[in-house]
């Protein structure tokens, strides 16, 4: 029996149901586009948490419950648009009691008054086996203002936010219940980048006007560049000597930069601008509040180039997290 990998089987099986709505752009973005009559469009993003894939059994419930929420609102980032509700849907584990969804509650209700969201309804069954968590976020966009992955043109520069590897090593210090020897404040950080990420929706609205392109980092540094530059239909270089790591990555030397840039879960937004613009770019995210970094650019062609610290072009084995 062959299973089709998860973009072959979207494009075989779920885009040809999209067919018809150009807002859903045969399902190659992180979104939806709504066209309403009061002139800004609405995008829609649904992703599903997956006990033991997307976190741990063990997991505090209030985090497990704000992850979710999360990492849609990474994507509602990542188009430009402001989030306005959400819906949610669980399968609940047996062991998920009063007491646990409490807790889950709770750590939403924070999320909402930190983003300025509601509950807009969902669903709830019983599982007898593993325990999910699917939420939808709808947001709104002015139009014309929307952000795509597509749109990278060459000679764009390519930033991102924020820092890259910590998720994947909060997860690997969760799961091998491994310190590395590093400071207990740092692993602690390295682990809440892991179990709530962080939306970058304040730099996604400040980059609306500024930028041809942008994707959040969900399956890996190299796994998202390569859809972005696919999508824009240019080659993609990236510079590991400007990639940002932070100190918890850092005080790991057998954390392999492979690894690093492979790893998913950083929900940072990755971005192509027009090297014109650079002084906007950084004065945006500033204002935002949020750092960011040039890690490389665009040129004309196919595929990612990955240039190492002496400028020699190397290869990883694991271009980042795949679905199924």
């Amino acid at each position: 029996m062959s299973q089709s990998g998860e973009f072959d089987l979207i494009a075989r099986f779920f885009a040809p149901l999209a067919s018809g709505y150009p807002g859903a752009y045969d399902l190659t973005d992180d979104a939806a586009l709504l066209d309403v009559s009061d002139g800004n469009p609405r995008v829609v993003a649904t992703d599903m948490l997956v006990e033991g894939v997307h976190f741990l059994p063990d997991d505090p419930a209030d985090r497990i419950a704000q992850k979710a929420l999360r990492v849609n609102l990474s994507d509602i980032a990542a188009m430009g648009a402001e989030p306005e509700g959400y819906t949610l849907a669980m399968s609940l584990s047996t062991l998920w009691d009063d007491a646990w969804l409490e807790a889950a509650a709770a750590g939403l209700r924070v999320d909402q008054d930190r983003f300025g969201v509601h509950l807009l309804g969902g669903d709830t069954v019983s599982s007898g086996g593993v325990a999910s968590l699917s939420i939808t976020v709808i947001g709104s966009v002015p139009n014309n203002q929307i952000l795509r992955r597509s749109g990278a043109v060459s000679g764009d520069d390519l930033y991102v936010s924020g820092t890259i590897g910590d998720a994947g090593l909060g997860l690997r210090l969760l799961q091998e219940n491994d310190d590395s020897g590093i400071d207990p404040a740092l692993r602690a950080a390295a682990i809440s980048r892991y179990q709530l990420p962080e939306p970058r929706l304040r730099l996604g609205l400040a980059l609306r006007s500024l930028v041809n392109a942008c994707i959040d980092v969900s399956d890996g540094l190299v796994a998202d560049l390569t859809h972005l530059a696919e999508s824009s239909d240019v080659a993609a270089i990236l510079d590991l000597a400007a990639v940002p790591w932070s100190a918890a990555v850092e005080a790991c030397a057998d954390y392999a930069v492979a690894r690093r840039i492979t790893a998913g879960d950083d929900y940072e937004l990755l971005f192509a601008a027009p090297a014109s613009r650079r002084s906007a770019v950084e004065a945006a995210a500033e204002t935002s509040g949020t750092v960011v970094t040039r890690i490389g650019s665009f040129a004309s062609g196919a595929g990612i180039r990955i240039l190492d610290p002496a400028g020699d072009e190397i290869e990883v084995d694991d271009t980042g997290y795949r679905h199924r």
